[in-house]
């Protein structure tokens, strides 16, 4: 997992690639596209080319107000703004069976729908600490991959490959095909974090604050399991909990 982006790579335009044609290009040249913002409404022939172009990669699109746009920049931006990120998204079909041919065993952690980058910053930083080998987040509903994130981390999110898919259910079928067992993170559950057997090779969900796992997840999950609350608040930051269960983990693969 070294073929990340390195920090001297990040920036292009301020972060941004402005006009329907500057973005087709960007997209054909391989830039490594955060997301696109597209003016409500927005047509014509170069616009259908860009959806065209998009229909073949993992690149979210977003149809906003042009006072969104106008927000973001006061260039001629033709109603589209291409955000450039500064990590390069990798497969995790690709990184499982190098990790396996490593002799590890695998532990990654799959966010579902953790859409606060100070928390995904946060996140990334204790995945890197405890040796997590690649964090999975769905293509919409996930946080950006931006300064603040970059920051929050220390840095963690140029050393721990991320993950971007558009269907969170198959990714984690795939991880069960791999071998892999499906920790869910959930007050849904009488079972507590501790019951899981995390020396087996492990994905551990986790979700929002205000939604928690979907439904879906949580079906296709192999375990249920919820961390302690003794107080009179409920629930933790969903990247206080993300360590407080990667922490289990890690203790019960050293003894």
């Amino acid at each position: 997992m070294d073929n990340f982006r390195r920090p001297q790579r990040i920036k292009e335009n301020n972060e941004f690639v402005f006009g329907i044609r500057a973005v087709i290009e960007a997209i054909k040249a391989g830039r490594d596209i955060e997301t696109i913002y597209v003016q409500r409404g927005l047509g014509g022939e170069l616009f259908l080319e860009l959806k065209a172009l998009l229909s073949g990669t993992l690149i979210p699109l977003n149809s906003v107000p042009v006072e969104k746009l106008n927000r973001m920049s006061q260039k001629n931006h033709q109603g589209v703004i291409a955000v450039i990120s500064p990590i390069t998204y990798q497969n995790i079909e690709d990184i499982i069976p190098t990790v396996f041919e490593k002799g590890e065993v695998p532990l990654i952690l799959v966010l579902d729908s953790v859409t606060d980058v100070r928390n995904m910053g946060a996140i990334a930083r204790t995945a890197v600490c405890v040796g997590v080998h690649a964090i999975v987040v769905p293509l919409k509903n996930a946080a950006q991959i931006n300064a603040d994130a970059i920051k929050t981390s220390a840095g963690a999110l140029f050393s721990i490959p991320i993950c971007r898919h558009s269907n969170l259910h198959k990714t984690c079928q795939f991880l069960q095909e791999s071998g892999l067992q499906i920790v869910a993170c959930t007050e849904k559950t009488n079972d507590f974090i501790y019951a899981p057997d995390y020396t087996m090779p492990t994905a551990i969900v986790m979700g929002s604050e205000d939604e928690g796992i979907s439904n879906e997840l949580l079906r296709v999950a192999d375990h249920l399991a919820k961390i302690p609350m003794l107080g009179k608040i409920e629930s933790l930051n969903v990247s206080v909990a993300a360590g407080v269960i990667l922490y289990e983990a890690v203790r019960q693969r050293l003894l």
